[in-house]
This record gives C-alpha cells, sequence and structure tokens, in this order.
C-alpha cells in the first residue's frame, strides 16, 4: 500500500529539472551504475522519481529503497 505523506513528500523534494546522483540500485536486472547522473522527468502516484539518465535509460528511482541524492 502506498503511503500517501510519503508520495507527497517526494513530490515536494523532487521537481522536473533537478539533478540526482545514483549511488546505489535495487534493481537486478537493469541497476544504474554508482555516480550515474540524471535529471528528474516526473514523479509518479506512487513516489516513484523517473529519471533521464546521462547514459541514456530512463529507469526510475525508489525512495527508500535506492541510494540516490540530489546533485
Amino acid at each position: 500500500m502506498v503511503n500517501k505523506r510519503i508520495v507527497q513528500y517526494v513530490k515536494s523534494v523532487y521537481k522536473k529539472g533537478d539533478r540526482v546522483v545514483c549511488y546505489d540500485m535495487t534493481d537486478p536486472y537493469v541497476p544504474i551504475q554508482y555516480g550515474t547522473e540524471g535529471t528528474v522527468m516526473f514523479v509518479d502516484d506512487i513516489g516513484t522519481i523517473h529519471v533521464l539518465w546521462d547514459n541514456g535509460r530512463t529507469i526510475g528511482l525508489v525512495y527508500g529503497e535506492d541510494s540516490f541524492a540530489k546533485c
């Protein structure tokens, strides 16, 4: 179940155009490597932060699961 307060918080912190850097991603199939930077495209209604990575990939970050920060 989605915690609406967490989703609201994530949407307030991560805005379209913000730059982020990935430290660790839990996705075992298509993880983004440590130190890769990208641009936030949007945050969806379950709190996934959708990112266009500088390497051309578009994989979302999961708040509380993946390790990342704003640049």
